[in-house]
């Protein structure tokens, strides 16, 4: 039977919820519908879960275990909803509460999870994909692997930048529109395997204020590649290199020259996600090399992690 629910209520945690940022972007501009991301907590310790009986609840984890995740899923059950699952583990609590299941097929046994991170983003992909019915933007999508694989064939070239970052205790990761979630995404593996304080910011928003902050010498990764909002990246970032910062842009925007540019293939706006993460997990593998760290142990971390 066919649904067509209002609205998007999506829930998930580190990546997962980064996934979420790029979804409200995709499911909006493709299908015209909203995506909210929801608080698991208002399902777990509130107990006051909200109205959910005209949305899609579509929840996002890799091992598809943590408690207030699965909450969200099984309360949207009760009400009625249409239930999906986005997980590695298939055969996991989430997998068994949910509806639907699409099984991102990462096999991933690294705390970073990145190629969970870049499969999920495929998932919500096609998924809109498959929903629009379109074979023009189908194409784009397929296109994606093989961009992809030529951003990873520039590996030396992010290591030469990464030595200017692996000095420093903090960063800023600035993105916007689809790639606000890869500014998030990059902003946390720098954070969770380099123990770096990455900080990350719409562009639009870094300059209602956080821009203040900005000095000489200081880490700045800049994700513009070309689309709707590319517009204001020239201008922003002869600010940050007048200011001194030390830029690295991922971009295939000819406009931008400053700083250090990592040139990635071009692609469509809404499909750059997949290709503009890569250079950002490039840099912090690298920055963890230089320093030192296992980047499939970070301390303090496990696998699975389970919140309520």
């Amino acid at each position: 039977m066919k649904r067509r629910p209002r609205f998007v209520y999506l829930v998930g945690r580190g990546s997962s919820e980064n996934v979420g940022r790029y979804a409200q972007y995709l499911l909006g501009e493709k299908l015209g519908i909203p995506v909210a991301l929801g608080n698991p907590s208002l399902f777990t310790h509130y107990l006051r879960p909200p109205d959910l009986k005209e949305a899609a609840v579509i929840a996002i984890s890799q091992s598809g275990q943590s408690p207030d995740i699965c909450s969200v899923i099984e309360e949207g059950r009760r009400q009625g909803s249409l239930t999906v699952a986005i997980t590695d583990n298939p055969d996991s609590p989430l997998g068994d509460a949910a509806q639907q299941v699409l099984a991102v097929r990462a096999k991933e046994g690294t705390v970073a999870a990145t190629q969970t991170y870049s499969n999920s983003l495929a998932a919500i992909s096609l998924l809109a994909v498959c929903i629009r019915g379109d074979k023009s933007i189908a194409a784009e999508l397929e296109a994606a692997p093989e961009k992809m694989s030529d951003v990873l064939g520039r590996s030396d070239e992010i290591e030469e930048a990464a030595r200017k970052w692996a000095s420093g205790d903090r960063a800023f990761a600035l993105g916007r529109g689809y790639n606000y979630g890869t500014a998030h995404e990059i902003a946390l593996k720098l954070k969770e395997v380099c123990y770096l304080l990455a900080h990350p910011y719409s562009s639009a928003e870094f300059l209602h204020g956080p821009v203040a902050v900005v000095e000489k010498g200081l880490p700045i990764l800049l994700i513009a590649p070309k689309g709707a909002v590319s517009g204001e990246m020239p201008s922003l970032l002869e600010r940050l290199d007048g200011c001194g910062a030390t830029v690295l842009v991922i971009t295939n925007d000819e406009r931008l020259k400053k700083g250090k540019i990592i040139r990635i293939p071009d692609c469509k706006e809404w499909v750059s996600p997949l290709v503009t993460v890569v250079p950002g997990q490039l840099l912090a593998l690298h920055i963890c090399n230089l320093k030192g760290i296992n980047p499939d142990r970070p301390r303090g971390l496990e696998k699975v992690t389970r919140t309520w």
